[in-house]
């Protein structure tokens, strides 16, 4: 299938595999590129540049015709590393770089001047548009059914609303755990989708063989919202841990958040605090379980290669 994202990145099917802090890593993307869709880590994943670079390097000497890989990066104050992997990144080169959580302008005007696309996370046109007049390649449209930071618009809104004010392409992100799935959200506009949650309870995925199992015995009506990993709304799967410390800030948050000076403090140190919490409870067996989930881990039946998870997803 033929769609401006495959144009883009030359892969055969219009998939990014979405990133996932602590989830994604080079063997995933490899099988991506090789099942003729492009995969995406998290700069975040890796501790320091060397280990970044070095994933780099792998990767691009693993590329095939038809395959693209890219780096997710975190592009507010809560990334002290973002210059810094942002360098890395154009050093070495990548086909494509997703940024988040903040202004894209230094990650486009570095990327474009070594041939670098950029991609940027939205949830509305506000956004899209700015996205748009910065000089971004796409926009990755993520909707309400998406895991983890999700949108507030359905997917069928959001996308037709871009479509219908942007000239570059719309990602839809959330909501697609299989092949129908995947032409619901072409049929809306969509120029390709990202996703991630199915990729959870892959062989390759880098966390405990208990958070793939999670997600092949949960369902979409498990998934709920929580505010205590990083301050902003984000979806797990409701274990009885989740259950247990409650899914709303804390009073002194709630409190500090009104503040205007201390706001943006406040949800940084939740942020360092909730990121290592997920970090244990996707690396140890504990009891403790945060696991970040979207409702999407409905068609997850079983741990599988993830090449099988793509041909669910292409045919």
């Amino acid at each position: 299938m033929t769609t401006k994202l495959t144009e883009q990145l030359n892969i055969k099917h219009p998939i990014i595999m979405a990133p996932m802090f602590l989830v994604s890593n080079v063997a995933m993307v490899k099988e991506a590129m090789n099942s003729g869709i492009a995969g995406c880590i998290p700069a975040l994943n890796y501790r320091t540049l060397d280990e970044l670079r070095a994933a780099i390097k792998e990767l691009k000497a693993s590329k095939v015709e038809g395959g693209a890989f890219g780096f997710n990066l975190i592009v507010n104050k809560s990334n002290p590393k973002a210059k810094e992997q942002l360098l890395v990144l154009c050093e070495e080169g990548c086909d494509f770089i997703l940024t988040s959580l903040g202004s894209p302008e230094e990650t486009i005007k570095h990327a474009h001047a070594v041939g670098i696309k950029v991609y940027c996370d939205i949830t509305n046109l506000k956004f899209a548009q700015k996205v748009e007049q910065l000089g971004g390649d796409a926009v990755v449209a993520v909707n309400n059914q998406a895991g983890g930071h999700r949108g507030n618009i359905s997917p069928e809104e959001l996308i037709k609303t871009l479509k219908s004010n942007l000239s570059i392409p719309v990602i839809s992100a959330g909501g697609v755990g299989c092949k129908a799935d995947i032409d619901k959200m072409l049929s809306y506009g969509a120029d390709g989708v990202s996703v991630g949650s199915p990729f959870i309870a892959s062989v390759e995925a880098g966390v405990t063989e208990e958070y793939k199992q999670a997600c092949v015995d949960y369902g979409a009506d498990d998934i709920v919202m929580t505010e205590r990993i990083s301050g902003t709304p984000c979806t797990v799967i409701n274990t009885p841990y989740v259950q247990k410390i409650g899914t709303k800030q804390t009073w002194l948050e709630s409190v500090l958040n009104k503040n205007k000076k201390l706001k943006k403090w406040v949800k940084m140190i939740r942020f360092s605090i909730g990121m290592k919490a997920t970090e244990k409870a996707a690396t140890k067996a504990t009891y403790k379980t945060v696991w970040v989930a979207g409702p999407s881990i409905s068609h997850t039946n079983k741990i599988l290669p993830t090449k099988d998870i793509i041909k669910r997803l292409v045919s």
